[in-house]
């Protein structure tokens, strides 16, 4: 009952993992999504924890396939739903290496190749934002780690004594603004950095979706006026209901002006810097404070990965940074020891499936994927304009498109229940997958292009549910 295998065990087992992973690559452009609705039902897990050892190869076989053939499919190429992608393999081999190697990357002196490859690929990153200034930054566990770390930044920025002192230091009550549209980590975010979750003035997003500047400088006028302390500005590239890009150099100019911190959460949006022909989309992410992108999204690569960026670099180690008399002290380097900028104390190596993917592919893979998808997405769209059963419901900026039934004078009830019949039809037999969600306050039907394996015929194949939903739903008599 020891942990360990000898050689030739270890050997098979990998053999066998590696076999099934193979199997479910080659499965992935033509596998349903999930199981039919009448078979997605699963027996309660009451057994107890084992206390004696079972054969290796029988439980790696089972549970392989219990999660391939009963499991929900995000990396196959029908998925046409939020933003979670089919990870590229070399990313899965680097995740396997990383696990084997167990790199802890709190400290350079424990880790440090692994240290140095992350911080090329957070430099790799930040010049393709293109800042004229020294930046630096951090992998995250996510966008959500990633937007509560530039938001303490921007608070340890705007008042200084925060970090040590608290928020009761600051003299009035401190305040931010974000989109309606903009997402929920920037809510839960204010809620852990102590300032409360009503100190988010989420500000109406107009007719195309992104943050109204009108309404956002007359909100910062009202709460200056009442004493409040504003100090940041969320600009979002890429919303998640609508894929929407906010006016960057509207929200700089207005940031400016009022002494603000921008931050940028582009956790989605901001991997078009990885495209010459379509970084315009994120035009003026170089005035930004801080940034998030998380690689787990449009850079295909398996959870988790964040990222946080910042023009700031000065402000890092005073916000993050504790001094600790076990940590292994390194001869001074470039390369900063990652406890000390980031929220995390003991590190997971999250850069390598990226690096690696860069390594192997280089940035002209992402190009032509981000070249790919939005040419699938312009035809989804153009399939809506000219529908009898759907129309537009946003703009289409990126691989995101937001309709909804076509049916005028509906209540938002009805239209919403309509949507959703459409969407249960569409995904009933497993085989392909899209959503529901709001934009603007409104039910829409949400169809992204996420998977690098998905092709026009992927495509073609939900064009062809969707027109055969839009006929079977009934609708209730227009008032």
């Amino acid at each position: 009952m020891k942990f360990e295998f000898d050689p030739e065990t270890r050997r098979a087992l990998g053999y066998k993992l590696i076999d099934h992973i193979n199997d479910y690559f080659s499965s992935l452009p033509d596998r349903p999504v999930q199981p039919p609705a009448e078979e997605r039902s699963f027996r309660k897990l009451t057994e107890t924890m084992p206390d004696f050892e079972s054969d290796a190869a029988t439980v790696l076989d089972d549970i392989c396939h219990e999660l391939i053939e009963r499991g929900f499919h995000v990396p196959a190429a029908n998925y046409f739903g939020l933003m979670n992608p089919a990870p590229t393999y070399m990313a899965v081999l680097a995740e396997a290496l990383v696990a084997t190697l167990n790199p802890q990357l709190a400290s350079v002196a424990r880790s440090p190749l692994a240290s140095r490859i992350e911080t090329e690929t957070v430099r790799w990153i930040g010049n393709r934002v293109g800042w004229a200034v020294p930046f630096s930054g951090t992998f995250t566990s996510g966008g959500n780690e990633a937007n509560f770390s530039a938001l303490a930044l921007a608070l340890g920025w705007k008042f200084p004594g925060v970090v040590e002192q608290g928020v009761a230091t600051i003299g009035g009550a401190p305040v931010f603004y974000a989109s309606s549209e903009a997402h929920h980590s920037i809510d839960k975010s204010a809620g852990l950095l102590g300032i409360g979750r009503q100190a988010l003035r989420r500000i109406a997003a107009n007719d195309l979706a992104q943050l109204d500047p009108g309404q956002l400088e007359s909100q910062i006028q009202l709460d200056l006026a009442a004493g409040c302390r504003p100090f940041c500005v969320v600009a979002t590239a890429g919303t998640t209901n609508s894929g929407t890009i906010d006016d960057i150099v509207a929200l700089a100019g207005i940031c400016r002006r009022y002494d603000l911190w921008l931050h940028v959460d582009g956790a989605y949006g901001i991997a078009t810097i990885f495209s010459d022909r379509h970084r315009h989309l994120v035009k003026g992410i170089e005035l930004a404070d801080s940034l998030t992108i998380d690689p787990h999204k449009w850079l295909s690569m398996p959870f988790a990965a964040g990222i946080v960026l910042t023009s700031h670099p000065e402000l890092l180690e005073p916000t993050f940074a504790i001094v600790t008399p076990y940590m292994p002290r390194a001869p001074q380097t470039e390369v900063v020891d990652y406890y000390k900028i980031g929220a995390q104390w003991t590190r997971r190596m999250n850069s390598l499936k990226l690096w690696l993917t860069l390594r192997v592919h280089g940035r002209l893979a992402y190009e032509e994927l981000i070249e790919k998808q939005l040419q699938l997405a312009g035809l989804l769209r153009d399939w809506v304009v000219g529908s009898e059963s759907f129309e537009l419901a946003a703009p289409q900026v990126l691989p995101v498109v937001n309709f909804c039934v076509k049916a005028p004078g509906l209540r938002e009830a009805e239209l919403a229940a309509a949507n959703a019949g459409v969407v249960e039809a569409v995904t009933r037999d497993g085989q392909r997958w899209l959503s529901l969600t709001h934009v603007r306050g409104k039910s829409v039907i949400r169809a992204m292009i996420i998977s690098y394996l998905t092709e026009k015929r992927h495509l073609d194949g939900l064009l062809r549910a969707l027109e055969r939903a839009g006929r079977e739903v009934a609708l209730p008599a227009a008032r």
